[in-house]
């Protein structure tokens, strides 16, 4: 975790039993899968107002919170003080706003939350963050994966030395899609930040980070596979960190057969995990995480195995139940830093060096290079 975030204006005068009110930019796929519920989850939080156009959505999000307020623009949640009224904005719009509704939300005096990627540079990244830092408000960055059961199992395992001197690290974030669904996710347009080496190499990206510590060089390899997808849908990425340890990343959407989430090698042991942590799955089946339930544990059978010599496909290794996902941590964390009682989960400044590595990556797949950082 990282040194405490500062506090904005929202903490003052705050009652720790009274939710803090949030206002969310954005109800489509991370805005109503992703953060409308675990927002509505936490006793902390209360999701107060959503921002959409599409009438859609806005009938969607009255449904599923009732006594919300839905606006058509994210200008109104802040605009004729209507600022008094929020504890906190989270941007879930798409990538290219996220820089434009942050800069907006912050000089309107609100503590900020945004989905990954922070921003489609880390200049833009480090700018949001000086900016956040002068109002004295919290600015964080959703990386709900630092709570995906493997990683968290993973992250132990590490802490613990169970590995012994870490040399390598794979990390696969793979998918079967043959065929584009579309969308801005999808588009080639440069504006949109579109493509998975920002969305799903985001994920990846932050996870090395976050175990191993600062990079010293990328390579990478990006492709556009499928017919009729216009950005990277296949993409490598490999970091030298600066303790030595190297990991290889893979994000895809075009694997027709997966290989294991996570396999790290050490001096002394392995770790293999295969499987997905479980948490996405169960919010796009409309499941809600709901305090004191069980939430974000998988099946036995799915658990790591740490060994070494043979294969865990073949009994090689001892299996390591996975500790449970825990997505609800995060909106946690973030409520503990406004009431100044807890860190920022995700600082801008983490965003921004991850962004580092991406942009660097994103340079040595276009040129064929390695990157020194």
């Amino acid at each position: 975790m990282t040194g405490a975030g500062p506090t904005g204006p929202a903490t003052t005068g705050t009652s720790p039993r009274t939710p803090l009110r949030v206002g969310l930019v954005g109800y489509g796929l991370a805005g109503s899968v992703f953060h409308a519920p675990l927002i509505a989850a936490s006793e902390d939080l209360a999701l107060a107002a959503v921002t959409t156009g599409n009438p859609e959505r806005a009938a969607e999000a009255r449904g599923a919170h009732p006594g919300v307020r839905v606006v058509a623009t994210p200008e109104e949640l802040w605009e004729d003080g209507a600022a008094d009224a929020l504890d906190l904005i989270v941007v879930a719009s798409p990538n290219k706003t996220h820089v434009e509704i942050a800069t907006a939300a912050l000089e309107a005096g609100l503590p900020v939350v945004v989905d990954k990627p922070l921003a489609g540079t880390a200049a833009e990244a480090r700018a949001l963050a000086a900016l956040a830092e002068e109002r004295g408000l919290l600015l964080s960055v959703f990386q709900n994966r630092r709570w995906d059961n493997d990683f968290l199992t993973l992250r132990r395992l590490v802490d613990e030395g169970a590995l012994g001197e870490v040399q390598r690290f794979e990390s696969r974030f793979e998918r079967w899609r043959p065929l584009p669904k579309g969308g801005w996710r999808e588009s080639g347009a440069p504006s949109e930040i579109g493509g998975l080496l920002y969305d799903l190499g985001s994920h990846v990206v932050d996870q090395a980070l976050v175990l191993f510590g600062p990079v010293v060089s990328v390579y990478a390899e990006s492709d556009v596979r499928r017919p009729g997808a216009e950005a990277d849908d296949d993409t490598f990425l490999a970091l030298t960190h600066a303790n030595g340890v190297r990991s290889h990343l893979y994000v895809s959407a075009t694997t027709a057969q997966l290989g294991p989430r996570f396999r790290v090698l050490g001096q002394r042991a392995g770790f293999v995990k295969y499987g997905l942590d479980p948490q996405e799955a169960a919010l796009r089946e409309g499941l809600r995480p709901v305090p004191g339930a069980v939430w974000g544990v998988e099946p036995k059978e799915l658990s790591g195995r740490l060994g070494s010599g043979e294969s865990p496909l073949t009994g090689g290794g001892t299996p390591v139940e996975s500790l449970p996902g825990d997505y609800p941590a995060y909106y946690a964390a973030v409520a503990a830093a406004l009431r100044g009682t807890g860190e920022n989960p995700v600082t801008a400044h983490e965003a921004a060096a991850a962004l580092d590595v991406l942009e660097a990556a994103k340079r040595s797949a276009r040129e064929g290079i390695t990157v020194a950082l």
